[in-house]
């Protein structure tokens, strides 16, 4: 997967105005300084941020179809109550605080009052996440996070609720914000801040309440001397950096679990500007090989089936990409029927793709006659406007990659096309000619917008992750330098060990012969750094 960072109502209308302020995940924002605007009595707006869309200012044109209340729960995914009074205003609720007066305000969520709701979601989750709850029971008395201060900025759903609480069972406190601002499930919210976790987010965030939010968990107090991070696409790192200096040299250590944010912290170390360690997790065996393939390759299908309701068997469809994201949506579409291209710049991810049965093209040579796009190559324009003037009627476009720059979404808003949502993270962009597209999540992430994931897989991804800030905050003074590392091999294997038990999977054990042969240890690691798997 790739990186980066509101969502109208389903059940109004849209305005204009609500539109000429889209928010973005980009990864390339720059948060710069905060300017203290409070006596002015609005939010506290960062510098940098990019400008707003003069033609969609003054003429873009959003309509929406309402739907009824069953409707909106079958199709939105990370909501799945009704709307409140605030979010039918357009109200977001950072405002509410900031009028109030409260400068360290211990949550801000939406509506506080659906945390039951969200409970029994996490509850539900915990049943599907073995892994997890199993490093839970076993650590919990040891607490090697004891007195552990941990900046998150992820996803905020009901997986990441097990993992947040599994974190303050092992000894930490954390302050969570959420890293992409579509897919906060706002009930999930609602249950850790009545359990009395600092959460601060919700669905539908403007961008300027993306970093607000951001900034309350990494801004030092007397209270709170944040000395860990858990980042999903490098915003918080990003944040800290920037405008806390000081404090970033006092955190431990980094735990990054996306591309874009990894391949962040590359350049932050080849120019000297990392100066604590940080964990590679994404590029660790258990996040690429399960999460980024097996989570992708049943969520994928979930996404466009519960917004488009499309028919896959004998659609031809187009894969921007063939990393393990790539993979597993290939191997979802063709199981179903699709006939299925892929795109690459990788002449080693292209031979696979072609010994996998699958034709490897450039986009302008499919583009008029593919009835589904699908971008992860956690690069930026990757679909551009030109390619989307050429897709047929009903073309989906859709992105699996986790920054939203691989479709360019800001070249489709102009004055000549008409925006029509017609599901929640569903948009037709209607041509002068009558010729639509289908846009999913607004080229954000949509198997997080769009979608429920698998949370089996994500127990995965999160004991990797609860690993990785176990060993860079237990770890000895000297043993990590200010760079960039991977999981180390044994505890890939060990999250590996802890979700066996669920397939009443049986290990074979070497016996000594055996392992002198090889020249291993007998309860691993079994394989080296460089294998592949």
């Amino acid at each position: 997967m790739s990186d980066g960072h509101g969502e109208p109502n389903q059940n109004r209308k849209e305005s204009v105005k609500a539109t000429a302020n889209v928010p973005s995940d980009s990864p390339v924002t720059d948060p710069g300084h905060v300017r203290n605007s409070n006596t002015e009595g609005t939010a506290a707006k960062f510098e940098g941020q990019r400008g707003k869309s003069g033609a969609l200012k003054k003429s873009a044109r959003y309509r929406s179809r309402s739907l009824s209340a069953s409707s909106a729960d079958s199709y939105s995914s990370t909501s799945y109550t009704g709307s409140s009074s605030d979010e039918e205003e357009g109200v977001q609720p950072h405002e509410k605080a900031i009028a109030s007066g409260q400068a360290n305000p211990p949550y801000c969520v939406r509506n506080v009052e659906q945390h039951a709701f969200g409970r029994r979601e996490i509850e539900i989750a915990e049943q599907e996440m073995p892994g997890i709850m199993a490093l839970r029971a076993r650590a919990k008395d040891d607490k090697p996070l004891k007195d552990a201060k941990i900046v998150g900025c992820t996803h905020i759903n009901a997986q990441t609720a097990v993992l947040i609480e599994t974190l303050a069972a092992l000894g930490a406190t954390v302050r969570w914000a959420a890293c992409n601002i579509y897919s906060t499930q706002n009930e999930v919210a609602a249950a850790l801040a009545h359990a009395g976790f600092a959460i601060f987010a919700w669905r539908g965030e403007s961008e300027e309440a993306f970093w607000w939010c951001i900034d309350q968990c990494c801004t030092p107090t007397t209270n709170w001397q944040p000395n860990m991070i858990l980042d999903d696409g490098g915003d918080a790192t990003h944040l800290m950096l920037k405008k806390h200096p000081a404090a970033f040299k006092q955190i431990k250590g980094i735990v990054e679990e996306s591309v874009t944010g990894v391949h962040r912290l590359y350049q932050l170390s080849k120019a000297g500007k990392l100066c604590v360690p940080a964990m590679n997790v994404n590029d660790s065996v258990t996040k690429t090989k399960f999460d980024n393939l097996y989570s992708c390759r049943e969520s994928i299908i979930d996404a466009l089936k519960r917004s488009t309701d499309l028919m896959f068997g004998g659609k031809q469809a187009v894969v921007c990409g063939y990393g393990e994201v790539g993979k597993g949506c290939c191997q979802a579409l063709k199981a179903l029927g699709c006939v299925v291209y892929v795109t690459e710049i990788d002449p080693i991810c292209a031979l696979q793709a072609a010994m996998d049965g699958f034709r490897v093209v450039k986009l302008t040579e499919v583009i008029r006659q593919v009835d589904i796009v699908i971008t992860a190559t956690g690069n930026k324009g990757v679909v551009t406007r030109e390619h989307m003037e050429r897709m047929k009627n009903g073309c989906v476009v859709c992105n699996m990659g986790h920054s939203n720059t691989e479709v360019d979404v800001h070249s489709l808003r102009t004055p000549d096309l008409l925006w029509e949502r017609v599901r929640s993270q569903v948009d037709h962009i209607i041509w002068p000619n009558g010729k639509r597209i289908v846009l999913l999540a607004e080229g954000r992430l949509a198997n997080l917008c769009c979608s429920s994931l698998p949370s089996f897989v994500v127990s995965v991804t999160a004991a990797t992750q609860a690993l990785a800030l176990i060993e860079l905050y237990n770890a000895p003074q000297h043993r990590y330098k200010a760079d960039v590392y991977l999981l180390p091999k044994k505890m890939d294997e060990y999250v590996a060990s802890l979700h066996l038990p669920t397939f009443d999977a049986h290990l074979t054990e070497l016996t000594d012969e055996q392992a002198k042969y090889l020249g291993l240890n007998k309860v691993g690691p079994f394989k080296p750094n460089y294998y592949r798997y």
